[in-house]
């Protein structure tokens, strides 16, 4: 699995650093358009507020082009399952809630726009041969700094 330089991917490195060194490569580069809504809305309906961090999109973003980096074919609802949690019912139990479908959708197009990924033809998106290449420079980066 050679990709660059360095010979590394996006498995080779840890995913916290990878996710950090990409979504900051996401913001530089200034082609993912924010929608006017990130400062208000909440990631999910189990949240009780709005994420504190304010590049929180960009970091999303990230998330989501490696999860499909790693497995080929998740959709909206798939990134529902992941991103979703514990719902608090106050004094009643908890249970599972999934994530925001239109802040996944979101990002899936903005994405898409950028040739990063593309939609399979089975459902779901997968990596383009751009979108790996950029996201391995990435991690090559990421192996040099850390």
């Amino acid at each position: 699995m050679e990709a660059t330089k360095a010979g590394r991917t996006v498995k080779d490195v840890p995913p916290q650093e990878f996710v950090k060194a990409y979504s900051s490569h996401l913001k530089r580069s200034g082609k993912i358009e924010l929608p006017h809504w990130t400062d208000l809305v909440k990631t999910g309906s189990f949240k009780e507020l709005a994420p504190y961090d304010p590049d929180w999109y960009y970091i999303r973003a990230a998330s989501m082009a490696r999860k499909i980096y790693l497995r080929q074919g998740i959709g909206v609802g798939g990134f529902q399952k992941i991103y979703g949690g514990r719902k608090r019912n106050g004094s009643r139990p908890p249970h599972f809630c999934k994530s925001s479908g239109a802040i996944a959708r979101h990002i899936l197009q903005q994405l898409q726009k950028m040739n990063i990924i593309e939609s399979d033809d089975k459902g779901g998106r997968r990596i383009t041969s751009q979108g790996r290449r950029d996201l391995d420079q990435v991690a090559g980066r990421v192996v040099t700094v850390a």
